[in-house]
């Protein structure tokens, strides 16, 4: 095992903590948070969640007052460092709580104001963009490249997994190292997630194109995008999301999974049989909450629909797999699957991340960095950008 377990036996508080490590924590923040609610992880990853949301929040909050105080001075870059480390940990307290459970939605609200303003603070480059979709919008942000041709860049459309947000995938770092390669990046809450499902009650789709294209048809009409090099990437369950996408909607240029996900229906049969690890507690109630069903038979019939089976055939144009030797959510031999089903892209790969590299675990959450740049190279590589 590679992940670093503060929590014995607790894999999803565990999952938790190490997302926020690789996304910009601070060690002394993480013991200050979870030193105290030890105890509470033993019983469970459902029964002290309470506990758990209360410990991240008010770290959160008490960054929240360090970055007002450096503000005052006129520290606006020492102010959004710590914002952006508030907007995680409202973030990690928000995701693994319950529905059901009032608090989050203050929670919800604060991240994604305090992430808004650490981006401000910062002058980092970020762009909010509004996708209309059915009755509600689909939103997300763009962190534009430098031109490294005389044209304008590339871009990638970041989609989550089940349980994270277009915030999250800012703090993977993707992002930047794509920035630096002359790729830009649309990060998204597609359907299912962040503010999609939150704000527009937009439930998750298993015919991701239907979001996807409406997204092409903004980016080709941006001055700062060249309409020609599209291409999307996922996380997760976004490794079903993206491939579906780039299978069904021809303007793609190029798509790249972290973590393949090639039959995540199979993934829900399994669980119900107690296979594998759930990335979140109260899963199930999670689950539906997500795909809009009303009851567990409603969400299999949903979910049923979720596989890359039949579909990957359709892909034309290059495509990266990559998953993690020891992922304990999704099987290796998915990678494989889709690996094997992309029989008419001109360029694909299968990349493994081992014990040598590490990023052996779901979505490389042990170790980041080697995967991130792996996929960043190859990404710069085929759109015919840099890589130094």
């Amino acid at each position: 095992m590679a992940m670093f377990e503060y929590f014995p036996g607790n894999y999803i508080w565990n999952l938790s903590v190490d997302i926020a490590i690789e996304s910009g924590a601070q060690i002394g923040e993480i013991e200050e948070i979870c030193r105290p609610i030890r105890e509470a992880a033993a019983k469970g990853a459902d029964a002290g969640t309470a506990q758990f949301f209360d410990a991240w929040y008010a770290m959160a909050e008490k960054l929240v007052m360090l970055a007002d105080e450096d503000e005052a001075k006129g520290r606006t870059f020492s102010a959004a460092t710590k914002l952006h480390r508030a907007a995680l940990y409202y973030q990690t307290a928000e995701r693994m709580q319950a529905r059901t459970y009032a608090p989050r939605w203050e929670a919800f609200r604060k991240g994604i104001a305090t992430f808004q303003k650490a981006m401000a603070l910062s002058k980092e480059p970020y762009e909010r963009i509004e996708i209309d979709y059915l009755d509600g919008k689909v939103p997300g942000f763009l962190t534009l490249a430098e031109s490294t041709d005389g044209n304008p860049p590339p871009v990638m459309v970041f989609c989550n997994g089940l349980d994270s947000s277009k915030e999250m995938l800012y703090w993977t770092r993707m992002s930047r190292e794509l920035r630096r390669r002359g790729v830009s990046v649309l990060h998204v809450d597609q359907p299912g997630t962040g503010e999609s499902l939150r704000t527009h009650n937009l439930p998750a789709v298993y015919n991701t194109e239907a979001w996807a294209s409406l997204i092409v048809d903004r980016l080709q009409q941006h001055p700062g995008i060249d309409p020609k090099r599209i291409g999307m990437m996922g996380i997760s369950l976004g490794g079903y999301y993206a491939p579906r996408a780039v299978a069904m909607e021809p303007r793609f240029a190029l798509g790249a999974v972290w973590g393949a996900n090639h039959d995540w229906a199979e993934v829900q049969r399994r669980r119900l049989n107690r296979e594998g690890e759930n990335p979140v507690p109260h899963y199930w109630e999670h689950v539906r909450w997500v795909w809009g069903a009303k009851d567990q038979d409603e969400f299999m019939e949903l979910s049923g629909k979720a596989t890359l089976d039949g579909v990957l055939q359709n892909v034309k144009v290059p495509f990266l797999v990559t998953h993690g030797e020891k992922d304990r959510q999704i099987p290796l031999e998915y990678a494989h699957k889709s690996y094997e089903a992309l029989v008419n892209s001109p360029k694909r790969e299968l990349k493994i991340f081992t014990d040598r590299e590490q990023g052996v675990e779901h979505t490389s959450v042990d170790n980041l960095a080697n995967a991130r740049d792996y996929i960043a190279d190859w990404i710069a590589e085929t759109f015919g950008t840099v890589t130094g």
